[in-house]
């Protein structure tokens, strides 16, 4: 989904909002409430983060290193998901306010984690490619919450980011009711790629929430089809 002048336009002005707001009512921390950070050191120390061992590919918990039941009966398209930590205490208050209530300067603390993660399970890739939200759900909430992250984990590791060639091309009902299967049918052919700019590319798939996988493999398909060499995903959290 290309940056739109509008989509510009809201966050440089929300973050003077937030800076004039801030001087007025300090931050206070998601997790203690203390003041001085949207999210303070010790909080964001006790975030679970997402530990071996888990399936080489889906990142689903294992009680052994190798692929999950479902991967070995059927295997995914996109090579590996990878999460820097599940998605329940601190962290998803964290991420309502960060989704919900405008706090694009929790972006810093969260894309840190994610580039800790990618460094960690030393991903190979070219760019950087948000998942993208339908146009109309992009002019409700003002910001992709996925892309703010994905330019923060550009910045921190020296990475381009590309967010104008997936395309979600129909409104799909919200993920969070819906069973495995629900999902994958939602989401089937949502996204296309608008051009071959990331053809022979190695592409790094970056949103909030990984859940069953089912956005990011709809998001892997369409890639291939679009001629990228190989699609990983990395997400903030993941459902434990």
């Amino acid at each position: 989904m290309p940056v739109s002048v509008i989509e510009t336009f809201r966050l440089h002005w929300g973050g003077l909002r937030d800076q004039f707001l801030s001087l007025l009512f300090p931050p206070r921390c998601v997790g203690c409430r203390r003041t001085g950070a949207w999210l303070c050191v010790e909080c964001l120390g006790q975030i679970p983060l997402v530990e071996p061992p888990f399936c080489a590919r889906c990142g689903d918990r294992v009680v052994a290193d190798g692929l999950c039941a479902r991967c070995q009966s059927s295997p995914l398209q996109i090579e590996r998901i990878r999460s820097a930590a599940y998605f329940e205490g601190v962290l998803r208050k964290a991420m309502h306010g960060f989704k919900y209530r405008r706090r694009t300067a929790l972006t810093g603390p969260l894309g840190g984690l994610m580039a800790a993660c990618w460094a960690q399970h030393s991903m190979p890739v070219d760019v950087i490619v948000p998942v993208p939200l339908h146009a109309a759900r992009l002019r409700q909430r003002g910001y992709n919450q996925a892309a703010l992250l994905a330019r923060e984990m550009a910045r921190r590791v020296g990475l381009v980011v590309d967010e104008r060639t997936l395309v979600r091309q129909r409104a799909t009902a919200p993920q969070i009711k819906l069973d495995a299967r629900q999902r994958k049918e939602n989401v089937r052919d949502a996204f296309y790629c608008s051009s071959n700019a990331l053809a022979g590319r190695r592409v790094l798939l970056i949103d909030d929430v990984c859940t069953t996988g089912a956005t990011l493999e709809a998001c892997a398909v369409a890639l291939y089809e679009g001629g990228a060499r190989s699609v990983q995903a990395l997400t903030l959290a993941r459902a434990r």
